[in-house]
Formats: C-alpha cells, sequence, structure tokens
C-alpha cells in the first residue's frame, strides 16, 4: 500500500519547511556544508533570480504516513529545451530519506508536472540548472564538497536506479595540490606562449565588475557552445553571477587573458568557502558572521571553476598559460590546493589536459535520466 501522499509547495511556512528538510537528512553526516539558508530563498524566488526569465518552476514535498520524507523540485528551461532542441523536464534541490518508495513518488510527481507541459525526458539532479549545482555525487564521499558543488547521502544513486533512472553523463572532479611534478613542461609551454603570441594576462578590475562579467560571458558563450547540456547565459544571468561573485571573489585569481586587448580566454578561481560555511549551520546570525570572517581567514583551497578559451586560441597553449598564471597568483595567497570541476567525462581534451597539470579525479557526479511514457501503465 502506497502510503506516501505529495504535496505541491505553496506559501512561506512550506517553502521554509521544504528548505529545511535538507538538515534532517544531513543531521549526522560531518561532511555535509550547510547552505546559507538566504541563499537558497534567493535562488528559488522566481522574483529575484532571473533564470526564471526562461524558466518555471514547482516545488513539491513527499509525506509517508504524516512525516516530513522528502522533496524535489520541477523544472521546465525553455531555453534548455530550445538550445537542445528536447523536451526535458528537470528535477532538482532533492532530498529523501532512504526510501523507494518517497523517491518514487517525488519523481513520479516531476514526470507527471512535465508530461502536462509536453515534456519527454526526465533528467537530473539540477540545482536550478547546468550553470548551477548538477549531479549526485557517487564518488568521494569522504570529504565535504567545495563550493558550488553538490553532495548527498551514498544511498541516492541506488534509490534513482530503483525509480528506473540511467546514466546521462558523469562528471568529474580532479584534486590538484600545490606540490605536482608538472612544473618543467608548463614552464616550457608557457615560455613559447609569451614568446610566439601578443597574448597578455592581467586580474580581473573590480571597478569595472559589470564590464569584465560581459567579457568572460563573450568568450564562455563561445568556447562552450557545444558542450553537452551547455546552455548560454543571459545578459541579466551574468549580471546576477557579477552581484554575486562580488561577496565571495578574490580578485587576484580571476584571471583575464588579452590578445592585444582583444579578450580572448578566462580563468576563474573561487576561495573554497565551503570551509568556513561548515562551521556556520546555513545561517548568518551575528555569531555566523564572526565565525564566518574568522574562518575564511583559513581557507587552504580554491574552486577551479571554469576555463574558457575562444576556438581560435586553443592550440597555442593559452590554457596552459592561463592555469600557469592561476597557480602562480594562488600559491602567492596562501592556497595550497585546488579543485577543478566539473568536467564532462567524454571531455578527453579538457581531462587530458587537467591530468597532464598532475590533477587526479577524487569525486564523480552523476546526472540521470529516463523517458516519460505518455500514460501511467494500467
Amino acid at each position: 500500500m502506497n502510503d506516501t501522499r505529495i504535496e505541491k509547495v505553496s506559501g512561506r511556512k512550506a517553502r521554509n519547511r521544504f528548505i529545511k528538510f535538507a538538515w534532517q537528512v544531513y543531521k549526522d553526516d560531518d561532511n555535509w556544508v550547510p547552505p546559507l539558508i538566504m541563499d537558497i530563498k534567493e535562488r528559488l524566488n522566481p522574483h529575484k533570480h532571473p533564470f526564471f526569465e526562461h524558466a518555471e518552476m514547482d516545488l513539491f514535498l513527499a509525506y509517508k504516513q504524516g512525516i516530513l520524507s522528502g522533496r524535489v523540485a520541477a523544472v521546465l528551461d525553455e531555453n534548455h529545451n530550445r538550445t537542445h532542441n528536447e523536451r526535458v523536464v528537470f528535477f532538482g534541490m532533492y532530498e529523501s530519506r532512504n526510501d523507494p518508495e518517497v523517491a518514487a513518488a517525488l519523481l513520479d510527481r516531476v514526470a507527471e508536472w512535465g508530461l502536462e507541459r509536453g515534456m519527454t525526458v526526465l533528467r537530473g539532479p539540477m540545482n536550478l540548472s547546468m550553470n548551477d549545482e548538477c549531479g549526485f555525487l557517487v564518488e568521494g564521499f569522504d570529504s565535504p564538497s567545495v563550493l558550488m558543488m553538490t553532495y548527498n547521502p551514498p544511498f541516492y544513486p541506488t534509490l534513482m536506479e530503483q525509480c528506473g533512472l540511467v546514466k546521462a553523463k558523469d562528471l568529474y572532479a580532479f584534486y590538484m595540490h600545490k606540490d605536482h611534478e608538472t612544473a618543467q613542461k608548463v614552464d616550457q609551454i608557457v615560455a613559447k606562449v609569451k614568446d610566439s603570441t601578443h597574448i597578455t594576462l592581467r586580474t580581473i578590475d573590480m571597478k569595472k565588475v559589470d564590464h569584465e562579467m560581459a567579457r568572460i560571458r563573450h568568450i564562455y558563450n563561445q568556447g562552450w557552445e557545444k558542450n553537452w547540456g551547455f546552455v548560454p547565459w543571459t545578459d541579466r544571468e551574468m549580471e546576477y553571477v557579477g552581484h554575486k561573485l562580488k561577496q565571495i571573489v578574490d580578485p587576484d585569481i580571476v584571471i583575464l587573458a588579452e590578445d592585444r586587448g582583444k579578450p580572448v580566454g578566462f580563468a576563474v578561481g573561487l576561495p573554497n568557502y565551503h570551509e568556513a560555511l561548515i562551521h556556520i549551520n546555513g545561517r548568518l546570525t551575528p555569531l555566523g558572521i564572526l565565525k564566518l570572517m574568522y574562518y575564511r581567514r583559513k581557507i587552504t583551497g580554491i574552486r577551479a571553476i571554469v576555463f574558457g578559451v575562444l576556438k581560435e586560441y586553443r592550440m597555442t597553449g593559452l590554457s596552459y598559460y592561463l592555469y600557469w598564471q592561476l597557480e602562480k597568483n594562488s600559491l602567492a595567497k596562501g592556497y595550497t590546493w585546488a579543485e577543478t570541476s566539473w568536467q564532462l567525462e567524454d571531455n578527453y581534451a579538457i581531462n587530458r589536459f587537467v591530468a597532464s597539470l598532475g590533477g587526479k579525479v577524487y569525486k564523480k557526479y552523476r546526472i540521470y535520466e529516463k523517458s516519460i511514457p505518455d500514460k501511467k501503465p494500467d
């Protein structure tokens, strides 16, 4: 007998239950980094986040025998479906107890929601798109996630498989330590780039951050357009990202490449604020702010979140030049390790590049999918 009930989230109280349910799931997990509640509220607010200018979303809660047991977001991103000529409904913000019945009820509700809108494929998790956190962790549960990467209980992949979902794509996270053994090779490539091109590198100008972000967006949207699942950032989304980054960015580890003034590449590193956020339980109370200020001075790692190079500069060695400068600046600031993430499992050129720099795959994430039947079986 199925005694799981699904309710659509409506109103502030239900939305708060949706957000805070995660604390029940991870209450005994020391590797979980509680997100800032204020950030999650803003992300899920269609009046504040520019993602909803081309997407719609509903949130759902699962109750089993009257006890809150799971949550999920149903997301339809028109830009994704238009870009890839697909009819995909995404599920995201997924959390649940280790209960196949609850998992099936949540995913079936998202599939039903998508079917009502003409969708034919269920895919996820996306929180809320591939430009946000995405994928379930499937390998690497022995350490906390880094900034803007997901974390979940080890039983989530099994639940997905029990619900009939299969792998759509794996994503890799590489660990890189300052004591890697590739410095000489990189130095040789960098020297060649300097001698044979007019490319120069500089750090981001925070006084002109909107202008700088527009340059990054131009390179990003061109350099990543052929990647699986890629959806170009809109102007408004890039402005929003730029505003958020102002709060956490270390301008010394955001590198722009120019060829006689023309922007041709970039490398963005961000301090791994998860090393600080893990201590404040999601709340910026006065004590939480003091803890954040204290622990952010002790951050040792960065997330090398994205590299972008225009197509015509891909064979010039510019990627190595950007990495070389990012590493040099990071070490000068006292950072000792980096996670380069995420990389598509079949982006062989990028994966070989990161491996050649001493990177080792230490976490894997998985995006799942399944077809949505026209109607439920009798």
